[in-house]
């Protein structure tokens, strides 16, 4: 079992906050993500889910056969950051040094069934004439710079106008007639800072957990496919409010607000994505919900020395999920089988891309000191992942719902 030390274990779960701790979890979310600005490119149930761990037999009289592991794959990597143009500077571990290679050569191997690998072609010819949006923070960024590169073998996409670049950025595959976009949404519920004319990315926002982002929801009617994310910045600074009033706050230091952990919130924003999706009259697309990304800080806290410096995967008897982490990820997947059920109710579809317990597993797979160069003063980053690296994992989950819904 790893002893973990990171930016979630100095968050004291249920006790007011010292001052502290408060400017350190604002530090967390200006440094770790919020620091990452957008790329630029010049009847099992109605669900699928494929990284579920819980169906493995107890690791003590596993054989590594018979559990979901992280395979060998010396073909991979099947784009380098050299032919592929769409990787952020922040997730170009190679270019930065990174000394070693072997965090790219590996594959998912999910217990009881076969995950094929990524077939580009595949992917597209799937999504011909459609759209697809990702709805979250950077790590959903993340993703969509994976699936590019993955793409890029068959073909590599225009850019798209777009208003506002803060919030979307879309792209189109000009063969296929397929377009692809990104909002940005962090909290995917409305929100703004606290100090609306202090800094940018202070750390304290006004999350207003029964309203909507309309940056992202309004859109929606427009695609085929919607991938919600998120979690992280659940673990900030935040005043909540229903009804327009404030109800309560995690870590902002005001008198006579009543303390509301972040976990009651993020389910209360949760619920408000989930009927602000079922409740759209025009929208017939399919919801995904890509469980939480876990961090991997170790041998200290993110800002003294903590890091990730392993040189391949865990074995599933190796490591566990953090407490906090864990909550997080039981609410995402408690939400969505409600969701789920109530979408069904007016034909609409959901899929749930359970990778937490795969992405677990790769503490090597973050850029770690090597997402940005090495005269530049930045902390280590265990949050985010390399390209190429285990988050082209995600599309192989992607895929294999795409097409096991094509066959129905």
């Amino acid at each position: 079992m790893k002893a973990r030390a990171g930016a979630h274990d100095i968050i004291p779960f249920g006790k007011p906050p010292s001052v502290v701790l408060v400017v350190t979890i604002s530090l967390i979310l200006i440094t770790v993500i919020s620091i990452y600005p957008h790329f630029e490119y010049h009847r099992q149930p109605d669900y699928l889910e494929f990284a579920i761990s819980i169906r493995d037999p107890p690791p003590s009289s596993s054989t590594p056969a018979s559990i979901s592991r992280w395979a060998p794959d010396h073909s991979a990597p099947y784009y380098t950051n050299e032919t592929c143009m769409a990787i952020h500077e922040h997730q170009n571990c190679m270019k930065y040094g990174r000394p070693d290679s072997g965090f790219m050569k590996w594959r998912w191997k999910p217990f009881g069934c076969e995950l094929p690998l990524f077939d580009p072609t595949r992917f597209l010819e799937l999504a011909r004439g459609k759209s697809m949006a990702f709805v979250g923070d950077s790590l959903a960024r993340n993703q969509v710079q994976s699936l590019i590169c993955l793409l890029s073998r068959v073909e590599y996409p225009k850019d798209a106008y777009t208003p506002d670049e803060r919030f979307v950025k879309r792209w189109n595959y000009v063969t296929y007639n397929f377009t692809l976009a990104t909002f940005t949404s962090p909290h995917l519920v409305k929100t703004n800072q606290s100090d609306p004319d202090g800094p940018a990315h202070s750390g304290i926002f006004n999350l207003y957990l029964d309203e909507i982002d309309d940056h992202w929801l309004a859109h929606i009617d427009e695609f085929d496919y919607l991938i919600i994310s998120g979690g992280h910045w659940f673990f900030g600074s935040l005043i909540f409010y229903e009804k327009q009033q404030r109800v309560g706050c995690h870590f902002c230091m005001l008198e006579n607000v009543p303390y509301i952990s972040n976990f009651e919130g993020f389910r209360k924003a949760l619920r408000t994505v989930f009927s602000a999706i079922n409740s759209r009259k025009n929208y017939r697309g399919i919801t995904y919900l890509r469980t939480l990304s876990p961090s991997h800080f170790e041998g200290g806290l993110w800002n003294d020395g903590g890091d990730c410096v392993r040189k391949k995967p865990f074995s599933s008897n190796e490591t566990t999920l953090g407490g906090e982490e864990t909550e997080l990820y039981m609410i995402q997947k408690e939400e969505f089988q409600k969701a789920e059920a109530e979408g069904r109710k007016r034909g609409l579809m959901y899929r749930l891309l359970d990778t937490t317990q795969a992405l677990l597993l790769r503490m090597d797979g973050h850029p770690n000191k090597y997402g940005h160069p090495p005269n530049e003063k930045w902390f280590n980053d265990c949050v985010h992942w390399c390209l190429p690296g285990p988050v082209d994992a995600w599309s192989d989950f992607l895929l294999e719902t795409m097409k096991t819904d094509s066959r129905r």
